[in-house]
């Protein structure tokens, strides 16, 4: 991903929900589970996915963590 696609991702992330947030995630999951089974069959999926989905998993994990930590914030005052 380009800095410009990381940042439009990271937008686009930052407007969901925490329940769409979580579907976000297991599509990312099942996403890099299908890359190791690929590679894991034989097949060659570019060596980039794999860095990508990671990545990208943990962006979506972040932004989770954030609204999870300013809702619980926004509870104790």
């Amino acid at each position: 991903m380009k800095m410009g696609e990381v940042r439009q991702y990271r937008q686009k992330l930052n407007g969901l929900t925490a329940e769409q947030l979580g579907e976000e995630l297991v599509k990312l999951r099942k996403e890099q589970f299908a890359l190791r089974m690929q590679r894991a069959t034989g097949q060659q999926p570019k060596p980039d996915q794999f860095g990508h989905a990671r990545r990208n998993i943990a962006r979506v994990k972040t932004v989770l963590r954030q609204k999870q930590t300013a809702q619980a914030g926004g509870k104790a005052k």
